[in-house]
């Protein structure tokens, strides 16, 4: 978003940024959404049916949650939210591929998220996503996804200036993919392996926080926003990435990890808010980066939006039902939610809504 775009398309504050999300984004995103449905239950292969329509029946609000940045320029929605919907389609389907997987081949989830870098790269061929597993026959479903976000991105006026960035964020998202999907007693040797090639640009966070922060589409997002404004400048792309990847990032996927603390390590799963020292020393990170993420979204244009954006992640997280049964966990949300009190409780009751509705 650049200044050219003028203020008055931006949502001016919480209620305008409900309003649209409630008129634009709930009812496209659930028809896109369908649409995507009607073609995973046409897939053969019964497991990568399951797996297709579990990971969209569970995880319809990250694609609400990423279709909010269409509210900031309504005008390009109808670009914006199919591109957003099939793109973190993609993530979610892979993202249960893996968990849930038959396989524990590196390889086979490097090519599965070889479809996430084609789908940011319309000059891209589309590749053999399922060369290396059993499973194969989905009546075309992935291929179609690549598709519809290679149609979409081509429609983005200003995409050539955020192109490499989105190859880069979505490239450290699919690393990141593979490395905590392996074996149990590899994952983190190739995790910490992976940071010490990373972390001299990152100073300032730990490695599970950069791990953390590579796991969201966050920062896809906003530069898809970015790319459909025809006033877009270099400057602003260096601005969003610095404000999105690490910190708004890194706190989008540190509040997921940990409301699931307790799931995750009942199940064995790898959790990123576990590698702190205690409690106190979670909290006290997470803070810090909600503090940067705001200071840095104070640099961008309308950073008002994005401060929305950071109250609305704290909301839609610490609404979870799962918070409710977690003592340490209440705890600290309620130290997180502290600050713009009003803001945050007008988020809260409408997260708790959309999740009712979902």
């Amino acid at each position: 978003m650049s200044a050219a775009k003028g203020s008055a398309v931006v949502p001016r504050g919480p209620l305008g940024l409900i309003t649209r999300v409630y008129r634009y984004v709930l009812p496209e995103v659930r028809e896109q959404l369908g649409d995507w449905r009607e073609k995973a239950e046409a897939m053969p292969d019964a497991e990568l049916r399951k797996q297709a329509i579990d990971s969209m029946t569970s995880k319809e609000f990250h694609c609400i949650g990423g279709a909010v940045y269409a509210t900031a320029n309504p005008s390009m929605r109808h670009v914006l939210i199919p591109l957003i919907v099939a793109f973190q389609t993609i993530s979610d389907y892979l993202d249960n591929l893996c968990d849930r997987s038959t396989s524990l081949d590196p390889e086979d989830f490097r090519r599965l998220h070889q479809s996430m870098l084609d789908a940011v790269d319309p000059a891209e061929p589309l590749h053999d996503y399922y060369e290396f597993r059993e499973e194969r026959e989905d009546a075309g479903y992935l291929n179609e996804l690549v598709k519809t976000c290679q149609a979409s991105i081509r429609l983005l006026p200003s995409y050539g200036l955020v192109a490499s960035d989105v190859r880069e964020l979505v490239g450290l998202y699919a690393d990141l993919q593979v490395y905590k999907h392996i074996r149990k007693d590899l994952r983190e040797e190739a995790l910490l392996s992976w940071w010490s090639v990373h972390q001299g640009r990152f100073p300032a966070i730990q490695w599970n926080e950069f791990a953390a922060a590579t796991g969201s589409t966050l920062g896809v997002f906003m530069l898809f926003l970015a790319a459909s404004d025809t006033g877009l400048r270099d400057g602003t792309v260096e601005a969003i990435r610095e404000a999105y990847f690490p910190y708004v990032c890194a706190l989008h996927i540190l509040l997921d990890y940990l409301i699931d603390q307790e799931e995750d390590l009942a199940g064995g799963d790898l959790n990123f808010c576990s590698y702190y020292d205690s409690m106190d020393a979670t909290v006290d990170r997470i803070a810090a980066i909600v503090e940067e993420a705001k200071r840095r979204s104070e640099q961008l244009d309308h950073p008002a939006f994005h401060r929305m954006i950071i109250e609305g992640l704290l909301a839609l997280y610490l609404s979870d039902p799962k918070v409710s049964r977690q003592q340490e966990v209440k705890r600290i949300s309620r130290r997180l939610m502290k600050g713009s009190p009003l803001m945050r409780l007008f988020f809260l009751v409408n997260s708790v809504w959309i999740r009712k509705t979902s």
